[in-house]
């Protein structure tokens, strides 16, 4: 039903629902407003405006308009669209996503009468949070196991590993290949060709900047010398423009097939470690998955909370602002998994996983920023400057960088407001787990990675390898590539 109210400026604003998460708005400015405008506008003009026979102050309203009419006419025409929409959205508490996207082009002026005009915003779902008091969570209690320091050491072993070129093998999970590679995107007539490409053979695989689903089925068991070729479709919500909601056509022709040959612990190895012997590295492990298990079981219970405010919190959001907004939920995750202490490569990896992830578990990362912003409101939530300086300072402590230098970067790269936002988060967890119903669990037993459905707030395991930073440095390619 339209809700029509008036603003201090007398304008006519009828406000009515365009679909989830959309607001049309309908503005009437009247005839006294628009003559009132164009009287201030023409006495400015008249007292800067010099005309030849006339002082300047001096110059009739009538020259002016024949002189300046039209030009003046849209500077109006624009400062009335402008005031009118910004006060009509604050009168009426329209708590905007975006600025007003109005057609200025096909609204004119009128001489005599009214103007009339509208637009859409986007705006925060409107929705009831579920009861925040007495959550059940419950709490595993983790024990290191001599099998879990065992497979930390493998990855170490990996992490200083080196590509090494498979002699007359066949292509693996996990191999690394170089190829040169031609890209077909539809719509688009010119193909896009690489050299040295560098793939490596995943499930959630990536040709340059395409995400591939199960590129491992296509490359497995290829020998060098092969072309591939491969048809995908690229997710609607995907974080470039190009590619999103596009078939792609790919050719990759293998040129070079490499594994990733773990490194011996050695004497060398281990002092890359800091230790002196395996039973010192043992121990060292050991400490470090203790307080790692620690961290797991407190975000677990996050967890526990976020799927609890996701299950019980029921609204619908348009897939165009779940595409826009995608970019912002890779900084929060890229934040999050800088506070982890994962290396470049590690990180780099899992923002991947999320620039593939599929409309569903957009929508899902999505529903949760706003569910958490609501939950921050009805609980009182603020961060402060001074705790944003806190974490960047003890995030610099941690990666052995200045402070100022390490905020300049997150400024650069738009990080800070993320930050705020993931403190945020934090404080509301902790609130929640006051008052939750907490009962403590005896540990699962350990199985498998899986692909887990939300990525933003799983825990992430260590992957990725020192070898493939170097691989990186060493690629000779046709095209320059941007991250993202």
């Amino acid at each position: 039903m339209a809700d029509e109210q008036t603003t201090e400026t007398k304008n006519t604003v009828t406000i009515k629902d365009a679909g989830p998460c959309k607001k049309k708005v309908t503005i009437e400015i009247p005839e006294e407003t628009i003559k009132a405008a164009a009287d201030d506008k023409y006495e400015q003009l008249r007292k800067e405006a010099v005309l030849p026979g006339f002082r300047r102050g001096r110059a009739p309203r009538r020259l002016l308009e024949k002189r300046f009419g039209k030009e003046t006419s849209e500077q109006i025409k624009l400062k009335l669209l402008a005031d009118a929409s910004e006060s009509a959205l604050k009168d009426n508490n329209i708590d905007s996503l975006n600025e007003p996207d109005i057609d200025v082009e096909k609204i004119e002026l009128p001489e005599t009468g009214s103007m009339k005009f509208e637009f859409e915003v986007e705006v925060k779902p409107e929705f009831k949070l579920p009861k925040l008091e007495g959550i059940d969570i419950k709490k595993a209690k983790f024990v290191v196991t001599d099998d879990q320091v065992a497979a930390e050491i493998e990855q170490l072993q990996k992490y200083a590993g080196m590509w090494t070129p498979r002699e007359k093998g066949k292509v693996e999970l996990d191999d690394q290949i170089i190829a040169d590679a031609i890209i077909k995107t539809e719509g688009i007539d010119e193909e896009q060709k690489l050299d040295n490409e560098q793939i490596f053979v995943r499930k959630q695989g990536f040709v340059a900047d395409v995400p591939v689903e199960n590129l491992d089925e296509h490359l497995v068991g290829a020998a060098a010398g092969e072309t591939k070729k491969i048809t995908t479709e690229v997710a609607k919500t995907y974080f470039k423009e190009q590619y999103r909601g596009k078939k792609v056509d790919l050719q990759i022709d293998i040129k070079d097939i490499k594994f990733l040959k773990p490194a011996e612990l050695n004497e060398a190895s281990l002092n890359r470690f800091g230790v002196k012997n395996k039973a010192e590295l043992e121990e060292k492990i050991r400490d470090s998955l203790q307080a790692r298990l620690e961290q797991r079981a407190k975000q677990n219970m996050a967890e526990q909370i976020y799927k609890y405010l996701l299950d019980n919190t029921k609204f619908d959001l348009p897939l165009d602002i779940v595409a826009r907004q995608s970019q912002d939920l890779q900084r929060r995750q890229y934040v999050n998994l800088l506070r982890q202490g994962l290396s470049k490569e590690q990180i780099d990896e899992q923002i991947d996983k999320l620039k593939a992830a599929s409309d569903e578990q957009a929508k899902e990362q999505l529903k949760t920023f706003f569910i958490m912003d609501k939950t921050a409101g009805e609980l009182g939530i603020k961060v402060t400057e001074e705790e944003i300086n806190g974490y960047i300072a003890q995030l610099a402590i941690q990666r052995g960088q200045r402070p100022e230098r390490l905020r300049e970067q997150m400024a650069r790269e738009g990080s800070l407001t993320q930050i705020g936002l993931q403190l945020r988060d934090d404080k509301c967890i902790e609130k929640l787990l006051e008052t939750a119903k907490i009962t403590e669990t005896e540990p699962k037993k350990e199985t498998k990675k899986k692909t887990t459905k939300k990525i933003e707030k799983k825990t992430v395991k260590k992957s990725g390898s020192g070898g493939e930073k170097k691989a990186q440095k060493t690629k000779k390619t046709t095209k320059k590539k941007t991250k993202s």
